[in-house]
């Protein structure tokens, strides 16, 4: 089942229980992969999960930097709403590699690409995005191979 067939069937499930925050969240995740198709229609493109995970990722980001502001400014019930919708679309990503795992591809990619340097950084990266695609939050990734070439 596609991401998409996934996240339809979990809007259906959702309205029958009468989950109305659910549904809310769920809505929010189909309105962006909506705004997704429209761009890439201009480009004559299909959006598939591939496409799907990275705008996932940066809806995370964006209500986790929101839920920062909102407690900071003393608004704890619109930080713990925002924090509800991270976990919904958490739901949908692949399971994260433990530190251990991410460490050790790292490493392997580092060899596989022979990188001694930070000018070599594009090519690990290279080498995890054709091994992972869109598996790997490369937000994640980029901090600890900056951290291994420098």
């Amino acid at each position: 089942m596609s991401l998409r067939e996934q996240i339809s069937a979990d809007l259906k499930t959702a309205m029958k229980a009468k989950e109305m925050d659910r549904v809310a969240q769920i809505r929010g995740i189909t309105a962006r992969i909506k705004d997704l198709d429209v761009a890439a229609r201009a480009n004559g493109k299909e959006v598939g999960d591939e496409d799907i995970l990275p705008m996932l990722r940066s809806m995370i980001k964006s209500r986790t930097e929101s839920a920062t502001m909102y407690r900071e400014g003393g608004r704890p019930e619109l930080a713990e709403k925002e924090e509800a919708e991270i976990e919904t679309i958490k739901t949908y990503l692949p399971p994260e590699m433990d530190e251990a795992t991410l460490n050790a591809e790292i490493d392997a990619a580092i060899a596989e690409a022979g990188a001694t340097s930070m000018k070599e950084m594009g090519k690990v990266m290279g080498v995890l995005k054709a091994k992972f695609g869109s598996a790997l939050d490369m937000g994640r990734v980029n901090p600890v191979v900056k951290a291994r070439l420098s």
